[in-house]
């Protein structure tokens, strides 16, 4: 005899109690018919239950602004140009992309010889340095503590530099290079080191059509990094595919949006736009270096892309935990208190923000020449 099946729903969690299924004869065929039937009909209605949540769930995430990095080759591309101000007048071709990958590995770019950009953006540790603010020329650190964004995904950053003083990548390519305490280089110094090196000069004429000169350097280097994007589960999850993300990582997402995060954390990026700091409270660590936003105040919000990957957190790298940085948050932003269990289910969700990292093989650098000027270390 089958006594009752009990399901009900809660928190959009599906319960259920099977415990009182009773067969008294296991040798009733019609009631064992009976039971199995049951059985199936409903583990299909939770499967069809849990489908319709997810394809709500990820309607509620398009609703709140957050766009997929699309699957689709073609319009994945289209959406890389579209975001590079500068594609149409320099599209990506093999030769821009080889120069501008051996350019962004090569430290003689800087004045000593020993520094490129992948030193503070390592390809290898999450297009970051992995330490709360970058170390530059003659060891210097960096004068208002500032950690060092990923270049992962950043074509797609309306802005560069925490302070959005940059609009496009080539722009931002030039800051860290003629930095004296990062690259501490000069354009000058830049094109005549790369002149004197035959290789390069080749390369330039057949990437450009044009002789060296720095802003092809910089647009080069930028080139190559419009080339990092990470698509990753999530964006499968938000083209429709309910079962690219776990229950865990779906009920992380829910709190995500349940909590206001996407009112910054939005776009392709989930990041990457100018938005106000400090909303609420006060950031526990705001007085770890000097930085203060723009003009306004405003602080690049950055992607959530990779997270896992980019710790330290924040703009000023003092917070490790990613934990941590969720609850902060929420109370400097949103004014809320989101407790432990709640900011490791969001965590959970944030980690499936992981992407498929695009093969970059370090590049082998054309030998320097006696006329390329000699590394100036100022020890």
């Amino acid at each position: 005899m089958i006594n009752f099946i009990q399901y009900f729903y809660s928190n959009n969690k599906i319960y259920l109690d099977l415990n009182q299924v009773i067969l008294k004869s296991q040798s009733n065929f019609i009631l064992k018919e009976i039971f199995m039937k049951a059985k199936f009909l409903f583990l299909s209605s939770v499967v069809l239950a849990s489908s319709l949540f997810a394809s709500d769930l990820a309607k509620e995430a398009l609703d709140a602004g957050i766009i997929a990095l699309p699957s689709d080759q073609a319009k994945l591309t289209q959406m890389i140009n579209d975001a590079a101000p500068d594609a149409k007048q320099y599209p990506t071709t093999m030769a821009t992309y080889e120069l501008g990958k051996r350019l962004y590995f090569d430290p003689r770019l800087s004045k000593s010889g020993i520094i490129s950009c992948n030193t503070c953006h390592n390809l290898g540790l999450g297009g970051t340095d992995g330490v709360p603010a970058s170390t530059g020329h003659k060891w210097a650190p960096n004068p208002h503590h500032i950690n060092a964004p990923t270049v992962y995904n950043s074509v797609f950053n309306s802005v560069q530099f925490w302070d959005g003083r940059a609009a496009h990548l080539a722009a931002q390519a030039a800051g860290p290079m003629t930095a004296l305490p990062e690259m501490a280089s000069t354009p000058e110094l830049v094109v005549e080191r790369l002149k004197s090196i035959p290789a390069y000069v080749d390369e330039f004429k057949t990437a450009f059509n044009s002789e060296i000169t720095f802003d092809l350097v910089t647009t080069a280097i930028g080139i190559f990094e419009r080339t990092l994007v990470t698509p990753s589960r999530f964006d499968k999850f938000l083209e429709g595919d309910t079962n690219a993300l776990n229950s865990n990582e779906k009920a992380g997402l829910k709190l995500f949006l349940d909590k206001g995060c996407a009112a910054c954390h939005n776009g392709v990026n989930l990041g990457g736009t100018l938005q106000p700091f400090e909303v609420a409270a006060k950031y526990q660590f705001a007085n770890v270096g000097d930085f203060k936003g723009d003009a306004n105040g405003m602080v690049k919000t950055p992607t959530l892309r990779n997270i896992e990957l980019t710790a330290p957190y924040f703009h000023n790298g003092a917070i490790w935990s990613l934990k941590d940085a969720v609850k902060t948050m929420g109370s400097v932003q949103l004014g809320i208190e989101i407790n432990d269990k709640e900011a490791n289910d969001m965590v959970t969700f944030l980690n499936s923000l992981t992407g498929d990292m695009p093969k970059v093989e370090y590049p082998m650098f054309p030998a320097s020449t006696d006329k390329t000027s000699k590394p100036e270390l100022d020890y």
